[in-house]
């Protein structure tokens, strides 16, 4: 009589996963030494943003949203000023809509020269971090010398128009509660045309590094505009050839809970297949409309389009970045103050819906309000919940090439193909252990 081999499980502790936010675990199990599952375990107690929204006048929704997240609380702030705008039925002047790229202009710069320099370079340089680099050698010093003055020019930008870098105070539903003035917006040119360079440079930079040769079949998902890279505004697209409003979302997404997370996962609904947001769904469906600089530093770089390698993705940001800069050169350029800060609006009954492109993908917001402004229903769906299956997808594509290695090693793999994504799980990921698990 023979006897099923016995079940082993390995387990592969870290005190934490570095270079992302959040707190969770991932358990890989095998059979037979194949691999047949990843699971991403996120832990972290749930936030109830959408039940603390109810009952809130609907004008609270951009500064309660913001606080969702540290690192991108403009793009909170800018789906949810969008999506109480269309309840109300309210037209922001054209002025203050240019002031609103902008400022998240601001954050895409930021957010993503903090991935690229500081959470995902160290991965390809086998470095712990970016002062590890910066002590390699004086080349690498430069390099995050480099990324810091990138994060500062996006800062900067956060700061004059949004009136601060975290959780900005300034948007409101109609506009803005103030404008800054158009000498202060001016004198953003110059350094905002440095830091163009400095992505420019940062691009080269990063297509030189070791990139793995890795193709995932997945299905991208992003905003299309057929006229700029879409920041703030377009329709839903998919390389699987979607083309719907906004306001379809969620007749394309569906939320669903998994009993190995507390964070729901959200998937294409109807259709069996794994799609993901973020920089390279972006580059996948608008390529062709990226910023003149951009196309080039993409093309020098030999950027493929589309690209299917989630490892590239440090090139797709600082692409974007090239994009973000030119943008806001263009911005500050050209900008002039509305009449108002903001126009006036009255409360009325409705369902709002909008999507812009956070620095991670798709952002979508839906509030139902009553008739006297009040939230009665909140609903909101980030990017990272849409990219967890993608991630556990990736996971057990390159799992069995390092379920076998060392403790220490088979941990930092995992740590790297999840790092591609740059997740946010307070809106990602900390482990604190991984589990390799042989099923019966």
């Amino acid at each position: 009589m023979t006897h099923p081999p016995p079940r082993r499980t390995r387990t592969l502790a870290v005190s934490a996963l570095a270079r992302v936010e959040g707190e969770g675990a991932l358990t890989i199990r095998t059979r037979r030494g194949r691999v047949v599952g990843a699971e991403l375990r996120i832990y972290e107690a749930p936030r109830l943003f959408e039940a603390l929204l109810r009952g809130r006048d609907a004008a609270d929704a951009p500064d309660v949203t913001a606080r969702i997240c540290g690192i991108c609380p403009v793009a909170y702030q800018m789906s949810a000023v969008a999506a109480v705008e269309q309840a109300f039925g309210v037209f922001v002047a054209p002025a203050a809509a240019m002031l609103r790229r902008l400022l998240y202009c601001g954050e895409w710069i930021a957010s993503h020269a903090l991935h690229v320099h500081f959470l995902h370079a160290p991965d390809f340089l086998g470095h712990d971090g970016a002062l590890a680099m910066a002590q390699a050698s004086p080349e690498l010093a430069a390099v995050v010398r480099r990324g810091l003055r990138l994060k500062q020019a996006g800062s900067a930008i956060m700061t004059l128009v949004g009136g601060r870098d975290v959780h900005p105070v300034s948007p409101c539903v109609g506009g803005f509660h103030a404008v800054p003035r158009v000498a202060a917006v001016r004198a953003l040119r110059d350094p905002l045309r440095r830091a163009l360079d400095d992505a420019v440079a940062t691009v080269a930079w990063a297509a030189g590094l070791d990139i793995p040769d890795v193709a995932v079949a997945h299905e991208w998902m992003a905003l299309r505009h057929p006229d700029e890279y879409p920041i703030c505004s377009g329709r839903l697209a998919t390389t699987g050839g979607l083309d719907a409003p906004v306001e379809a979302f969620l007749d394309h997404v569906e939320e669903v809970q998994v009993p190995w997370s507390t964070a729901l996962h959200a998937r294409r609904r109807g259709r069996d297949v794994v799609h993901a947001t973020g920089p390279l769904a972006r580059w996948n469906l608008n390529a062709a409309v990226a910023t003149p600089r951009a196309r080039e530093a993409a093309a020098a770089a030999h950027l493929p389009v589309p690209c299917t390698n989630p490892a590239l993705g440090i090139v797709v940001r600082a692409v974007e970045m090239v994009v973000a800069l030119e943008e806001a050169v263009r911005l500050v350029e050209t900008w002039e103050p509305p009449l108002a800060p903001a126009v006036g609006w009255t409360p009325r009954a409705g369902v709002g819906h909008a999507v812009t492109e956070a620095p991670r993908g798709l952002l979508y917001h839906r509030y139902v309000i009553d008739d006297v402004g009040r939230i009665v229903e909140a609903r909101i769906v980030p990017p990272t919940s849409q990219n967890q299956e993608a991630i556990e997808a990736d996971l057990r594509q390159a799992a069995a090439g390092f379920v076998a290695l060392p403790q220490d090693e088979a941990v930092l793999a995992a740590e790297k193909v999840i790092r591609h994504w740059d997740p946010c799980i307070s809106c990602a990921t900390h482990f604190l252990r991984l589990r390799v698990e042989e099923a019966r």
